[in-house]
């Protein structure tokens, strides 16, 4: 059975949403990040990202992490794309052009989104408008998103979505990293057509699994 190391408030988020949409099992071990404990060296502390055995599996000290065999594999991109691939349609390739593509969007997503669409999210608190410097970061990272969300806006306009017509690990990457942002309106109403698609994204029975599954566990 494939195993995932990691809590769902993390970017294990990912990977357990797309095992919903396959309907393939799986045993999570609820791996926490190191910084949200107070000391995660204590002898007490639950299994965290700085325990010594869980840094046997993976040396970076990073969640999530998957099992899948024989196979040990970390960066959580990678995981949801071999798992696409592994298990094929819908969710993955139907060829080599399709798969090149899901790697493309994929890749748009961690390299042109997710940085600006994480200082969004750390400095926009909970929806509401911050003071001072915080709110002029935002402000600058969502500048700095306005040109890869016009790629994005025009794309789904035309397409409905990233690769071949239909749902795939692709918007689902790219759902998850533009979810940061999603809660600055400011931002987001200069694009309908994606606002749309990660709506209907959100609203998929896997997601929604996921999202209560992550709601669930203490912040």
């Amino acid at each position: 059975m494939l195993t995932v190391y990691g809590v769902t408030r993390s970017r294990a988020s990912r990977i357990i949403w797309l095992c919903h949409e396959l309907g393939l099992p799986f045993k999570q071990v609820p791996v926490i990040q190191a910084y949200r404990l107070p000391d995660p060296d204590a002898s007490d502390a639950p299994l965290n990202t700085h325990s010594p055995d869980f840094l046997k599996l993976s040396p970076a000290g990073a969640i999530p992490v998957i099992q899948d065999g024989d196979l040990v594999l970390s960066e959580s991109l990678a995981c949801t794309l071999h798992l696409a691939r592994k298990y094929g349609q819908p969710f993955g390739p139907a060829d080599a052009i399709e798969d090149a593509l899901m790697l493309q969007w994929s890749f748009y997503a961690a390299t042109a989104i997710e940085q600006d669409a994480l200082v969004i999210l750390f400095n926009h608190g909970k929806g509401q408008a911050q003071p001072g410097a915080a709110q002029a970061t935002v402000t600058h990272a969502a500048e700095r998103l306005v040109r890869p969300l016009r790629v994005l806006e025009d794309h789904l306009a035309r397409h409905g979505h990233l690769v071949g017509g239909r749902f795939t690990v692709a918007d689902l990457n790219l759902a998850e990293i533009l979810r940061y942002a999603q809660g600055y309106g400011e931002l987001m109403e200069q694009f309908p057509a994606v606002t749309a698609w990660l709506d209907d994204c959100q609203a998929r029975p896997a997601f929604r699994k996921m999202w209560q599954e992550r709601l669930a566990e203490p912040e």
